[in-house]
């Protein structure tokens, strides 16, 4: 399944990228989402950076049949390869689950601000309900996404 999600701030692609290399930035998103435990591990690389985003995921607002196949939470671990601030790869695991979610992330200039385009190939393979549990991984996807964006503008006003 193709995913694609959009969002736009009001700052510069340098600015939104700094954000973005933040991990004290990343924890606040990942506390913002109610996450059950989280390590961020950020590594700068040149112009850009390594990210690693390990995360343990409440399920109980999944429709019972996701929640047999992913139990009371789950975990997913976000990678992210930044070669510099125009965009990256993306890269969601969910260890021990047939799940593979992996595309870019771009920043560009819009007006004056930027547009953070996330796009995504999810694949579940399990028969008969893979593309059920696909659809819901991109709207938890799309949610996460949201989440952070609010983060991002409360974050790029001033509150840290």
């Amino acid at each position: 399944m193709r995913f694609r999600h959009e969002i736009d701030y009001d700052a510069t692609p340098d600015q939104v990228f700094a954000m973005l290399a933040d991990p004290a930035f990343r924890e606040a998103v990942c506390a913002a989402q109610d996450v059950v435990s989280v390590e961020v591990e950020l590594e700068r690389t040149g112009n850009g950076f390594s990210l690693v985003v390990d995360q343990q995921q409440r399920t109980t607002d999944l429709p019972s049949f996701a929640r047999t196949f992913a139990g009371d939470t789950t975990r997913a671990v976000q990678r992210e390869e930044w070669a510099d601030s125009t965009g990256g790869t993306l890269q969601i695991e969910t260890p021990g689950k047939p799940a593979d979610m992996r595309g870019t992330i771009t920043l560009r200039p819009e007006g004056s601000g930027t547009r953070e385009i996330v796009e995504l190939e999810l694949k579940v393979k399990v028969p008969l309900i893979g593309g059920k549990i696909e659809k819901l991984l991109a709207e938890k996807v799309a949610a996460g996404i949201d989440t952070e964006h609010e983060v991002g503008r409360a974050y790029l006003e001033g509150s840290r």
